[in-house]
Protein backbone atom coordinates (compact mmCIF):
# COMPACT_ATOMS: atom_id res chain seq x y z
CA UNK A 1 0.00 0.00 0.00
CA UNK A 2 1.32 3.37 -1.01
CA UNK A 3 -0.42 6.52 -0.08
CA UNK A 4 0.66 9.64 -2.15
CA UNK A 5 0.33 13.42 -2.03
CA UNK A 6 0.30 15.53 -5.24
CA UNK A 7 0.31 18.97 -5.09
CA UNK A 8 0.25 21.63 -8.10
CA UNK A 9 0.74 25.01 -7.48
CA UNK A 10 -0.55 27.40 -9.47
CA UNK A 11 -0.99 31.17 -10.28
CA UNK A 12 -4.55 31.49 -8.94
CA UNK A 13 -5.21 28.21 -7.02
CA UNK A 14 -3.67 25.26 -4.84
CA UNK A 15 -5.02 21.95 -6.29
CA UNK A 16 -4.08 19.03 -3.41
CA UNK A 17 -4.71 15.46 -4.30
CA UNK A 18 -4.10 12.37 -1.27
CA UNK A 19 -4.37 8.97 -2.89
CA UNK A 20 -4.04 5.51 -1.24
CA UNK A 21 -3.28 2.57 -3.98
CA UNK A 22 -4.39 0.02 -1.76
CA UNK A 23 -8.22 0.97 -1.53
CA UNK A 24 -8.26 3.46 -4.00
CA UNK A 25 -9.64 6.19 -2.29
CA UNK A 26 -9.02 9.67 -3.15
CA UNK A 27 -9.68 13.52 -1.11
CA UNK A 28 -8.83 16.15 -2.82
CA UNK A 29 -9.09 20.02 -2.45
CA UNK A 30 -8.59 23.33 -4.51
CA UNK A 31 -8.16 26.61 -2.42
CA UNK A 32 -6.10 29.83 -2.58
CA UNK A 33 -2.80 29.90 -4.36
CA UNK A 34 0.23 30.47 -2.70
CA UNK A 35 1.23 33.45 -4.63
CA UNK A 36 -2.29 35.20 -3.55
CA UNK A 37 -1.91 33.74 -0.28
CA UNK A 38 1.25 35.16 0.52
CA UNK A 39 0.32 38.54 -1.45
CA UNK A 40 -2.64 39.02 0.88
CA UNK A 41 -0.37 38.70 3.82
CA UNK A 42 2.14 40.96 2.73
CA UNK A 43 -0.47 43.52 2.17
CA UNK A 44 -1.98 43.59 5.63
CA UNK A 45 1.98 44.10 7.12
CA UNK A 46 2.57 47.51 7.99
CA UNK A 47 5.31 50.46 6.76
CA UNK A 48 9.14 48.40 6.18
CA UNK A 49 9.54 45.13 5.07
CA UNK A 50 11.84 42.77 5.19
CA UNK A 51 11.38 39.45 2.79
CA UNK A 52 13.61 36.27 3.06
CA UNK A 53 12.51 33.16 2.03
CA UNK A 54 13.04 31.21 -1.24
CA UNK A 55 12.00 31.92 -5.19
CA UNK A 56 8.22 31.06 -5.64
CA UNK A 57 5.48 32.53 -8.40
CA UNK A 58 6.18 36.22 -8.56
CA UNK A 59 3.27 37.87 -10.41
CA UNK A 60 0.92 39.51 -7.18
CA UNK A 61 3.64 39.08 -5.05
CA UNK A 62 5.95 41.66 -7.89
CA UNK A 63 3.49 44.19 -7.93
CA UNK A 64 2.90 44.28 -4.13
CA UNK A 65 6.72 44.60 -3.54
CA UNK A 66 6.99 47.18 -6.16
CA UNK A 67 4.55 49.56 -4.99
CA UNK A 68 5.83 49.22 -1.49
CA UNK A 69 9.22 50.11 -2.44
CA UNK A 70 7.66 53.19 -3.97
CA UNK A 71 6.31 54.53 -0.20
CA UNK A 72 8.45 52.34 2.31
CA UNK A 73 11.85 50.95 2.81
CA UNK A 74 12.14 47.04 1.07
CA UNK A 75 14.24 44.73 1.97
CA UNK A 76 14.67 41.57 0.20
CA UNK A 77 17.43 38.70 0.46
CA UNK A 78 19.72 37.25 -2.10
CA UNK A 79 17.49 33.93 -2.10
CA UNK A 80 13.63 35.45 -2.12
CA UNK A 81 14.93 38.09 -4.18
CA UNK A 82 14.74 35.29 -7.27
CA UNK A 83 11.09 35.84 -6.76
CA UNK A 84 10.65 38.82 -8.23
CA UNK A 85 13.59 38.65 -10.87
CA UNK A 86 16.86 36.82 -12.12
CA UNK A 87 18.24 39.95 -12.46
CA UNK A 88 19.88 41.71 -8.93
CA UNK A 89 19.72 45.15 -11.34
CA UNK A 90 16.07 44.95 -12.30
CA UNK A 91 14.82 44.38 -8.72
CA UNK A 92 17.30 47.28 -7.56
CA UNK A 93 15.74 49.57 -10.27
CA UNK A 94 12.69 49.27 -8.66
CA UNK A 95 13.95 50.65 -5.34
CA UNK A 96 14.37 47.47 -3.85
CA UNK A 97 17.36 46.59 -1.73
CA UNK A 98 19.51 43.29 -1.98
CA UNK A 99 21.10 41.81 1.06
CA UNK A 100 22.49 39.00 1.65
CA UNK A 101 20.72 35.99 3.59
CA UNK A 102 22.26 36.48 6.81
CA UNK A 103 21.57 39.69 6.72
CA UNK A 104 17.62 39.95 7.18
CA UNK A 105 18.32 38.33 10.48
CA UNK A 106 20.36 41.16 11.90
CA UNK A 107 18.05 43.62 10.43
CA UNK A 108 14.87 42.07 12.34
CA UNK A 109 16.06 43.36 15.81
CA UNK A 110 14.81 46.58 14.83
CA UNK A 111 11.72 46.84 15.41
CA UNK A 112 10.66 49.51 12.13
CA UNK A 113 10.60 46.29 9.68
CA UNK A 114 7.99 44.11 9.33
CA UNK A 115 9.15 40.47 8.30
CA UNK A 116 7.97 38.68 4.87
CA UNK A 117 9.05 35.27 4.08
CA UNK A 118 8.69 33.97 0.35
CA UNK A 119 8.01 30.54 -0.30
CA UNK A 120 5.85 28.51 -2.42
CA UNK A 121 5.14 25.89 0.32
CA UNK A 122 3.51 26.61 3.52
CA UNK A 123 4.05 23.50 5.23
CA UNK A 124 1.93 24.28 8.36
CA UNK A 125 -1.17 25.39 5.76
CA UNK A 126 -0.42 22.17 3.70
CA UNK A 127 -0.94 20.18 6.77
CA UNK A 128 -4.31 21.86 8.24
CA UNK A 129 -5.34 21.03 4.55
CA UNK A 130 -4.51 17.41 4.64
CA UNK A 131 -5.58 16.88 7.86
CA UNK A 132 -8.89 18.39 7.01
CA UNK A 133 -9.12 15.15 4.89
CA UNK A 134 -8.96 13.18 7.94
CA UNK A 135 -6.19 11.65 7.05
CA UNK A 136 -2.37 11.26 8.43
CA UNK A 137 0.46 13.92 7.11
CA UNK A 138 2.36 11.73 6.48
CA UNK A 139 3.18 9.50 2.82
CA UNK A 140 5.21 7.39 1.23
CA UNK A 141 5.78 9.83 -2.00
CA UNK A 142 4.60 13.43 -2.71
CA UNK A 143 4.90 15.29 -5.74
CA UNK A 144 4.51 18.77 -6.25
CA UNK A 145 4.32 20.88 -9.76
CA UNK A 146 4.72 24.45 -10.80
CA UNK A 147 5.71 26.21 -13.58
CA UNK A 148 9.84 26.97 -13.94
CA UNK A 149 11.33 28.93 -16.11
CA UNK A 150 15.13 28.09 -15.04
CA UNK A 151 17.65 30.22 -14.71
CA UNK A 152 19.86 30.58 -17.93
CA UNK A 153 23.40 31.42 -18.83
CA UNK A 154 23.95 34.92 -19.58
CA UNK A 155 22.67 36.20 -23.47
CA UNK A 156 20.05 33.02 -23.36
CA UNK A 157 16.19 33.54 -22.98
CA UNK A 158 14.75 31.84 -20.04
CA UNK A 159 12.15 30.38 -22.91
CA UNK A 160 14.73 29.41 -25.19
CA UNK A 161 16.22 27.44 -22.58
CA UNK A 162 13.12 26.26 -20.92
CA UNK A 163 12.38 24.54 -24.01
CA UNK A 164 15.35 23.37 -24.94
CA UNK A 165 15.44 21.79 -21.37
CA UNK A 166 12.11 20.40 -22.52
CA UNK A 167 13.44 19.12 -25.91
CA UNK A 168 16.49 17.18 -24.62
CA UNK A 169 14.04 15.00 -22.42
CA UNK A 170 11.45 14.40 -24.43
CA UNK A 171 13.87 13.54 -27.48
CA UNK A 172 15.27 10.62 -25.40
CA UNK A 173 11.49 9.76 -24.27
CA UNK A 174 8.34 11.77 -25.44
CA UNK A 175 6.47 11.06 -22.69
CA UNK A 176 5.83 13.55 -19.98
CA UNK A 177 6.75 11.54 -16.96
CA UNK A 178 10.20 11.48 -18.23
CA UNK A 179 10.36 15.43 -16.52
CA UNK A 180 9.10 13.89 -13.08
CA UNK A 181 12.22 14.65 -11.23
CA UNK A 182 13.33 13.07 -7.47
CA UNK A 183 14.28 15.57 -5.29
CA UNK A 184 17.86 15.31 -5.72
CA UNK A 185 17.61 15.12 -9.18
CA UNK A 186 16.24 18.17 -10.12
CA UNK A 187 18.60 20.13 -12.58
CA UNK A 188 20.77 22.75 -11.31
CA UNK A 189 18.93 25.64 -13.47
CA UNK A 190 15.29 24.60 -12.01
CA UNK A 191 15.40 27.23 -9.57
CA UNK A 192 11.79 27.15 -8.45
CA UNK A 193 11.72 23.75 -8.45
CA UNK A 194 14.79 23.11 -6.81
CA UNK A 195 13.81 25.46 -4.15
CA UNK A 196 10.18 23.69 -3.81
CA UNK A 197 11.88 20.29 -3.50
CA UNK A 198 14.40 21.76 -0.47
CA UNK A 199 11.21 22.63 1.37
CA UNK A 200 9.40 19.76 1.08
CA UNK A 201 11.98 17.85 2.55
CA UNK A 202 10.78 19.11 5.70
CA UNK A 203 7.40 16.88 4.78
CA UNK A 204 7.39 13.38 6.80
CA UNK A 205 7.72 11.60 3.59
CA UNK A 206 9.74 9.23 1.92
CA UNK A 207 10.10 10.48 -1.35
CA UNK A 208 9.70 13.75 -2.50
CA UNK A 209 8.95 15.02 -6.49
CA UNK A 210 8.51 17.42 -8.40
CA UNK A 211 7.85 18.73 -12.00
CA UNK A 212 6.61 21.07 -14.44
CA UNK A 213 3.33 22.31 -14.41
CA UNK A 214 2.92 22.44 -18.06
CA UNK A 215 3.83 18.95 -18.19
CA UNK A 216 2.08 17.83 -15.73
CA UNK A 217 -1.40 19.28 -17.12
CA UNK A 218 -0.38 17.40 -20.36
CA UNK A 219 -0.07 13.93 -18.74
CA UNK A 220 -3.29 14.29 -16.63
CA UNK A 221 -5.26 15.50 -20.18
CA UNK A 222 -4.01 12.29 -21.11
CA UNK A 223 -5.52 10.22 -18.11
CA UNK A 224 -9.28 11.68 -19.16
CA UNK A 225 -11.29 9.04 -19.46
CA UNK A 226 -12.53 10.65 -23.02
CA UNK A 227 -9.02 9.74 -24.13
CA UNK A 228 -9.19 6.18 -23.37
CA UNK A 229 -8.50 3.93 -26.42
CA UNK A 230 -8.22 7.11 -28.21
CA UNK A 231 -4.99 6.83 -30.75
CA UNK A 232 -4.37 10.88 -31.78
CA UNK A 233 -5.72 13.15 -28.96
CA UNK A 234 -5.48 16.94 -28.23
CA UNK A 235 -5.00 18.17 -24.41
CA UNK A 236 -5.52 21.79 -24.57
CA UNK A 237 -5.53 22.98 -20.16
CA UNK A 238 -6.24 27.05 -19.76
CA UNK A 239 -4.82 27.97 -16.34
CA UNK A 240 -4.91 31.41 -14.84
CA UNK A 241 -1.66 32.52 -15.65
CA UNK A 242 -0.99 29.85 -18.55
CA UNK A 243 -2.33 27.99 -21.55
CA UNK A 244 -0.77 24.54 -22.68
CA UNK A 245 -1.61 23.11 -26.00
CA UNK A 246 -0.44 19.10 -27.07
CA UNK A 247 -0.90 16.98 -29.55
CA UNK A 248 -0.21 13.13 -28.51
CA UNK A 249 -0.30 10.54 -30.96
CA UNK A 250 -0.91 6.60 -28.55
CA UNK A 251 1.19 7.66 -25.16
CA UNK A 252 3.52 10.31 -27.10
CA UNK A 253 3.61 13.81 -27.41
CA UNK A 254 4.34 14.63 -30.91
CA UNK A 255 4.08 18.52 -30.51
CA UNK A 256 3.00 21.28 -27.43
CA UNK A 257 3.05 25.20 -27.46
CA UNK A 258 3.12 27.31 -24.61
CA UNK A 259 0.81 31.38 -24.23
CA UNK A 260 -0.11 33.58 -21.42
CA UNK A 261 -3.72 32.50 -21.19
CA UNK A 262 -4.53 36.75 -20.99
CA UNK A 263 -2.55 37.06 -23.73
CA UNK A 264 -4.81 35.10 -26.33
CA UNK A 265 -8.00 35.35 -28.41
CA UNK A 266 -10.20 32.03 -29.05
CA UNK A 267 -9.23 32.77 -33.01
CA UNK A 268 -5.51 32.41 -32.43
CA UNK A 269 -6.05 29.79 -29.92
CA UNK A 270 -8.21 27.83 -32.63
CA UNK A 271 -5.35 28.42 -35.25
CA UNK A 272 -2.64 27.32 -32.92
CA UNK A 273 -4.45 23.84 -32.53
CA UNK A 274 -4.53 23.14 -35.91
CA UNK A 275 -1.14 24.68 -36.99
CA UNK A 276 -0.08 22.23 -33.96
CA UNK A 277 -1.69 18.99 -35.47
CA UNK A 278 -0.78 20.17 -38.85
CA UNK A 279 3.16 20.23 -37.95
CA UNK A 280 2.44 23.95 -38.71
CA UNK A 281 4.25 25.65 -35.92
CA UNK A 282 7.60 26.59 -34.64
CA UNK A 283 8.98 27.65 -31.00
CA UNK A 284 10.40 31.25 -32.87
CA UNK A 285 7.05 32.00 -34.39
CA UNK A 286 5.25 31.37 -30.62
CA UNK A 287 8.07 33.41 -29.04
CA UNK A 288 7.75 35.93 -32.29
CA UNK A 289 4.42 36.70 -31.21
CA UNK A 290 4.65 37.07 -27.16
CA UNK A 291 4.03 33.37 -26.25
CA UNK A 292 6.16 30.89 -23.92
CA UNK A 293 7.27 28.56 -27.10
CA UNK A 294 6.59 26.01 -29.00
CA UNK A 295 7.83 22.07 -29.37
CA UNK A 296 7.30 19.48 -32.02
CA UNK A 297 8.25 16.08 -33.00
CA UNK A 298 5.45 15.39 -35.37
CA UNK A 299 2.45 15.95 -37.28
CA UNK A 300 -0.88 14.08 -36.31
CA UNK A 301 -3.24 15.85 -38.83
CA UNK A 302 -5.72 18.22 -37.43
CA UNK A 303 -8.27 15.75 -39.68
CA UNK A 304 -7.63 12.67 -37.93
CA UNK A 305 -7.66 13.67 -34.35
CA UNK A 306 -9.77 11.47 -32.42
CA UNK A 307 -11.18 13.92 -29.48
CA UNK A 308 -9.95 16.95 -28.29
CA UNK A 309 -10.45 17.97 -24.36
CA UNK A 310 -10.25 21.04 -22.92
CA UNK A 311 -9.22 21.65 -18.75
CA UNK A 312 -8.03 24.40 -16.85
CA UNK A 313 -10.06 27.01 -14.55
CA UNK A 314 -10.52 28.88 -17.66
CA UNK A 315 -11.57 26.75 -20.29
CA UNK A 316 -14.76 29.21 -20.52
CA UNK A 317 -12.71 30.60 -23.47
CA UNK A 318 -13.20 28.01 -25.62
CA UNK A 319 -16.81 27.50 -25.19
CA UNK A 320 -18.17 29.01 -27.88
CA UNK A 321 -15.37 27.62 -29.96
CA UNK A 322 -16.04 26.01 -33.29
CA UNK A 323 -13.90 23.51 -32.83
CA UNK A 324 -15.06 20.17 -31.33
CA UNK A 325 -13.70 20.59 -28.33
CA UNK A 326 -15.02 18.80 -25.30
CA UNK A 327 -14.50 19.29 -21.51
CA UNK A 328 -12.62 17.22 -19.76
CA UNK A 329 -12.96 15.99 -15.95
CA UNK A 330 -9.20 13.76 -15.11
CA UNK A 331 -10.87 11.91 -11.88
CA UNK A 332 -13.76 13.60 -11.90
CA UNK A 333 -12.37 17.08 -11.61
CA UNK A 334 -11.27 19.86 -14.34
CA UNK A 335 -9.45 21.03 -11.35
CA UNK A 336 -7.12 17.99 -10.48
CA UNK A 337 -5.67 17.59 -14.19
CA UNK A 338 -2.36 18.47 -12.78
CA UNK A 339 -2.39 16.42 -9.81
CA UNK A 340 -3.48 13.55 -12.00
CA UNK A 341 -0.23 14.32 -13.79
CA UNK A 342 1.58 13.58 -11.33
CA UNK A 343 0.01 10.97 -9.75
CA UNK A 344 0.41 8.81 -13.30
CA UNK A 345 3.93 10.48 -13.37
CA UNK A 346 4.72 8.49 -9.75
CA UNK A 347 2.80 5.37 -11.21
CA UNK A 348 4.77 4.86 -14.30
CA UNK A 349 7.97 5.77 -12.17
CA UNK A 350 7.45 3.50 -9.96
CA UNK A 351 5.68 0.91 -12.00
CA UNK A 352 2.66 0.22 -10.33
CA UNK A 353 -0.28 -1.28 -11.42
CA UNK A 354 -2.62 0.88 -14.04
CA UNK A 355 -5.17 3.35 -12.51
CA UNK A 356 -8.35 4.11 -13.71
CA UNK A 357 -8.84 7.85 -13.48
CA UNK A 358 -12.73 7.53 -13.20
Amino acid sequence: MSRFLMVDIGAGTMDVLWYDTDSELHYKAVVKSPVRYVAENAARLPGDLLVSGTEMGGGAITSLLKERAEQAHVVVSNSAADTLHHNPAVVQSWGIEIVEDPRIDELRQDKKYAHLVLADLDIDRLRQIVEGFGVNFKFDAVAICAQDHGVPPPDVSHLDFRHNMFQARLREKPSPHVLLYRSNEVPAEMNRLTSIARTAESIPADEIYVMDSGMAAILGGMMDVLAENKEKVVILDIATSHTVGAAVSGDEVAGFFEYHTSDITLDRLENLLVELCNGNITHDQILSEGGHGAYLRTAIGFHDVDVMISTGPKRRLVHPSKLPIVPGAPLGDNMMTGTVGLLEALRRRKRLEPITYI
